[in-house]
């Protein structure tokens, strides 16, 4: 009998009977549904958690009334010297929180706020859908509009955390569902800081321009105020001068312009108000100008920090700053007590740095006015030439080795022309001593401008300040023969920064006026950080063997044989043989400080008795009589180290 073809042995597929095709759909349909749920569980949790976690915020949050806020606010914020005792206090001035309603604020003034803060203010569903997706995604805040920001400012809660961003959506949500856009632009106007310690309109309008807010308020005015919002501390022009506060003016007027309100002759009428802004000292003047200076330095690098006056205000905090009670006297009476009995248009500014830390420890921008020259960027002229000492000793070029001296020298285009004072073999060490000044316009031609700012830029001179690029033309981009005589003005605050440099081995350390921050309880809430590094190499060795080089070069003693390292120099007025810039600048291992003695309208110096200013003469005088004082009671110490020679 012949085997059955169709049959198949056991265990071959082709011997199963082959499931029904209703079967395998069912299967495959049960399958598609356990995912299907998988997906919608995983779906319910992603969405549906961050929806009932934003309803619970949503019922449980709440949004204070700018009267609360602005009564919270009316508190002193106490700032101490480094030793814990009271430096000043920064007062609420009677009025600052006067509440204005919504239809008292001038129309002009609004259109300002709105249209440089939150362009889109009336439409939006008061958040900034960018700025919440940066925060999910990198952590940090950002791009609040005015909804947002009266949630900051209402909350005090400032920081740039996820948290944070989720519950000022929440609020602004709630709150714009709750109130009118009238209602939240009233409330945010009337508790944001307009600078000077104001709070609202009315405040700012009296404590800048000196007169009631009313419907007379220019549109330049109003561009002013509102440009003043974004950074009060530091737009002020009396902070940082009329220039500074110009361009941020102009910022406000071009957004103005281009989003249609203001037009026409309207639009071509509008200046800068600068003559109508007054000085603080005439609308709510509650400490002296060397005081006050002080306090807009601190509160301007606690902005910075992200400590606004306003957060400083709402959590009752103490600023405990890096000033010292002796130095800061110390500095007052030297500079005060040598420019009494000189001509009255002398000006004079003191700063002195820890080397190691960074930590001012006396700062005197002058007690002449609203000004500060401290934080004022003045030529340093032949005081600059220790830089230019810095880049050439990086580039293995000795102190001592005989270099030329001729008596005139092109440099990038530009003649220079000295009387001759360097010794018959002329050094970069005796041509310093001398005050002969071609042959270190020769070694900046030699290193070239750009190696001269890198090494200025090393030692800590900042890259730009408010802004404006340091050590450069106008442009901000070319280096000039300028570079090379000490022409691009700096503040006494940098230099004194800068020449720490040298005295702390070659270890760099940004100068700081603030240590820490501090609750009512004494805890620590934020505290500065120093961060030093090795500046002119990232080879230690190598950085503190360029410091100690020029260290060397300048080395000389205080009165009381304490030693120390001081370089002299004046800026030449135009192109007369007379200055109208004097510094004295030095060190000794604790303590570097820079002395500048001007005018205001950058004059030729001359002295009570008629002689020429230069640095070896008043600003030296200054700076002794400091540093005997300021170092009283400090270990004699001696600089370590070799190079150089």
């Amino acid at each position: 009998m012949q085997p059955d073809t169709d049959a198949a042995p056991d265990g071959d597929p082709a011997s199963a009977t082959p499931e029904p095709l209703d079967a395998t759909r069912a299967r495959r349909r049960g399958r598609l549904r356990k995912i299907r749920r998988i997906a919608y569980g995983c779906f319910g949790v992603l969405v549906g958690l961050p929806l009932i976690a934003f309803w619970i915020a949503y019922l449980l949050l709440d949004v204070r009334s700018p009267q609360d806020v602005l009564a919270s606010l009316d508190k002193t914020v106490v700032l101490n010297y480094s030793d814990g005792s009271e430096l000043l206090k920064v007062l609420p001035a009677d009025g600052d929180r006067s509440f204005v309603p919504y239809d008292k604020v001038p129309a002009k003034l609004r259109d300002a706020i709105i249209a440089t803060e939150d362009p889109t203010f009336w439409d939006n569903a008061g958040f900034d859908p960018t700025g919440i997706g940066r925060a999910l995604l990198t952590g940090v805040g950002g791009g609040s509009g005015i909804t947002q920001q009266y949630i900051k400012k209402s909350t005090g809660d400032d920081d740039a955390t996820i948290t944070r961003k989720l519950q000022e959506l929440v609020l602004a949500t709630k709150v714009t569902q709750q109130q009118s856009k009238e209602q939240i632009f009233t409330s945010y106007v009337n508790i944001i800081s307009f600078g000077r310690g104001t709070f609202g309109p009315a405040a700012a309008m009296n404590a800048f321009f000196g007169r009631p807010l009313d419907n007379g308020l220019t549109w330049s005015e109003a561009a002013f105020l509102a440009g003043m919002i974004q950074s009060p501390s530091v737009h002020d022009p009396a902070v940082s001068g009329d220039a500074h506060a110009a361009k941020r003016w102009q910022y406000v007027r071009d957004k103005l312009v281009a989003r249609g309100y203001v037009k026409g002759a309207d639009a071509a009428a509008m200046a800068y108000p600068g003559k109508e802004i007054l000085p603080p000292s005439e609308t709510r003047a509650s400490v002296t100008y060397d005081e006050y200076h002080v306090k807009q330095q601190v509160l301007s690098e606690l902005e910075q920090d992200g400590f606004p006056l306003s957060r400083l205000q709402q959590g009752n905090l103490v600023v405990q700053t890096t000033l010292d009670r002796t130095a800061q006297a110390a500095a007052r009476s030297a500079l005060a007590g040598r420019l009494k009995g000189e001509p009255k248009e002398f000006r004079g500014a003191l700063v002195s740095v820890d080397p190691a830390t960074g930590a001012v420890r006396a700062y005197d921008g002058g007690d002449n006015g609203v000004r500060d020259y401290a934080g004022t960027a003045h030529a340093l002229g032949s005081a600059f030439y220790p830089f230019t000492l810095a880049g050439g000793l990086r580039a293995g070029v000795s102190p001592d080795q005989p270099v030329p001296a001729p008596p005139q020298l092109d440099f990038l285009g530009e003649d220079f022309s000295y009387p001759a004072r360097c010794p018959s073999t002329c050094t970069l060490r005796t041509a310093m001593t001398s005050g002969a000044d071609t042959p270190y316009i020769g070694l900046a031609k030699r290193l070239g401008p750009d190696a001269v700012s890198a090494a200025a830029r090393d030692a800590g001179i900042p890259a730009e300040v408010d802004g404006t690029p340091t050590l450069r033309e106008k442009d901000g981009y070319l280096i000039g023969s300028g570079i090379a005589v000490g022409r691009y003005p700096l503040r006494p605050l940098d230099v004194a920064g800068a020449y720490a440099t040298f005295a702390d081995h070659g270890v760099k350390v940004a100068p700081h006026l603030v240590d820490k921050v501090l609750d009512r309880e004494g805890n620590v809430v934020w505290e500065h950080d120093s961060d030093p590094r090795p500046a002119f190499s990232e080879d230690e060795g190598v950085s503190a063997k360029v410091a100690a080089g020029v260290t060397n070069v300048l080395q000389t003693f205080l009165p009381d044989g304490r030693p120390a390292a001081l370089r002299t120099g004046e800026f030449q007025h135009g192109n007369s043989a007379d200055n109208q810039d004097a510094w004295a600048v030095g060190y000794t291992p604790q303590l570097a400080t820079a002395v500048w003695v001007g005018s205001d309208d950058e004059r030729r110096l001359f002295d009570a008795e008629g002689k020429k200013v230069v640095g070896a003469s008043v600003p030296a005088d200054v700076w002794r009589g400091f540093m005997v004082e300021a170092s009283r009671g400090m270990v004699v110490e001696g600089f370590s180290g070799g190079g150089g020679r």
